[in-house]
């Protein structure tokens, strides 16, 4: 195929890389073995369905696009790990390509399964897409053709008008970095994830109290994150003061129909002002009404706007804005921390499936680990499974001690109901 346009909101998750590692993994682990030629059959299936999956990212004459590698590259999507290996696995190289690797990994108590994307190709909502796509292939359904598709984000657009655009763009609140989470130094490390993982009661727990305070799960979460920032952090400055942390939305809302992988995740800032003792009841209610304003006002569009009106300036502007804000990053030593609720991993995004033996198998454990961040950038993911809430974070050791990322995950696990 000819290089296909590159849109957006793809050029920015490639070129974030130089603030954390936008590499997503979804971790599948299953209670007996895969047949590892079914598997990687149906890997290559996938990138055959997908025009865009079989690319590289390449800047071509000054312009960002998805260019075709060759069909033997394909292989590279599928690879076979040794029993215990690391976690998390390597990134994944955006100008190499294919945008999908799908990693085996033989255990004793069962195979696990490693789909992983870079966000440069898609959001997380995609990877999950992808994985689903990938266990249909297994049970012989092949992936749908998706031929070129449209991936930016003018087909959320097309769905307002330009007064309502325009609206959303004039009301949009700009980012103020106004903390961080606490790191050793700066610099790099070596990745490591910690993973928390909640028991099902929980989940009811955190819905009943959300309901007595008008807010969501993911509002009660946000707040316990807020709060655990705040604890470990151990700062009077921060106490009555605006502290903020980011956050995502899926534009998929406005969308009336599935859509291929692509990115259409955006973030947004939650700015609350904690005082003494702040409790979560104190806080999960500023988190309501910050979500549940955002929400009723065009939530995502003043965010396209922003990313397309630096875009306009091409590839040098893009590369204009992250050396400024590395710039403003390393001046004040403030980068705001970063929640993204992945939301719940329904089982059947890969069963049914039969095992190398025949049999069927279930899964033991789905979770999804976020990108790797290094100072100073902190990311904390949610994904819940069969109503078991995960918390994890992925991060670098040198410059984030891991006791404290431990400690830190103890403590919104403290704070939730």
């Amino acid at each position: 195929m000819a290089p296909a346009p590159a849109p957006v909101f793809d050029v920015f998750n490639v070129y974030f890389e130089q603030i954390y590692d936008p590499t997503m993994h979804l971790v599948f682990t299953f209670d007996g073995a895969l047949d590892e030629d079914v598997l990687r059959a149906a890997t290559l299936r996938l990138i055959a369905a997908n025009p865009y999956l079989g690319c590289r990212f390449a800047v071509r004459d000054g312009a960002p696009v998805w260019e075709e590698i060759p069909e033997e590259a394909w292989e590279r999507g599928f690879e076979v790990l040794p029993p215990g290996a690391t976690m998390p696995p390597p990134p994944l190289d955006v100008r190499t390509g294919p945008q999908v690797r799908v990693a085996l990994c033989r255990e004793e108590e069962g195979d696990r399964v490693t789909v992983t994307c870079h966000h440069g190709f898609c959001d997380a909502r995609g990877l999950l897409d992808l994985a689903r796509d990938l266990f249909a292939a297994c049970r012989g359904v092949p992936p749908a053709p998706t031929g070129l598709y449209d991936r930016s984000a003018d087909q959320v657009l097309a769905r307002f008008s330009a007064a309502e655009i325009e609206g959303a763009c004039e009301a949009e609140e700009p980012f103020v970095d106004r903390w961080r989470f606490p790191v050793e130094r700066t610099g790099r490390g070596a990745p490591r994830v910690a993973l928390r993982t909640l028991a099902p009661e929980r989940l009811a727990r955190a819905r009943a109290f959300g309901k007595m305070h008008g807010a969501t799960v993911n509002d009660v979460v946000l707040a316990a994150f807020f709060l655990a920032i705040l604890r470990i952090r151990d700062d009077p400055a921060d106490l009555h003061a605006p502290r903020s942390v980011l956050t995502s939305a899926d534009l998929r809302r406005y969308l009336d129909r599935p859509v291929p992988p692509a990115n259409l995740s955006i973030a947004y800032e939650v700015t609350l002002s904690p005082g003494e003792g702040a409790g979560l009841e104190e806080v999960v209610g500023q988190v309501a009404a910050v979500t549940g304003r955002r929400k009723a006002n065009g939530l995502g569009l003043g965010c396209i706007g922003f990313y397309e009106e630096i875009y306009a300036g091409g590839v040098p502007a893009v590369k204009v804005f992250f050396d400024g804000m590395m710039r403003r990053y390393q001046e004040s030593g403030m980068k705001n921390p970063v929640f993204s609720n992945i939301g719940v991993i329904d089982a059947g995004v890969a069963l049914p499936l039969a095992g190398k033996d025949g049999r069927p198998l279930d899964l033991r454990e789905v979770v999804l680990l976020p990108c790797v961040c290094w100072p100073y950038g902190y990311l904390m993911s949610l994904s819940t499974f069969r109503d078991a809430m995960t918390i994890a974070s992925a991060y670098e050791e040198g410059p984030y001690a891991p006791e404290t990322v431990e400690r830190f995950l103890e403590l919104v696990d403290g704070y939730l109901p």
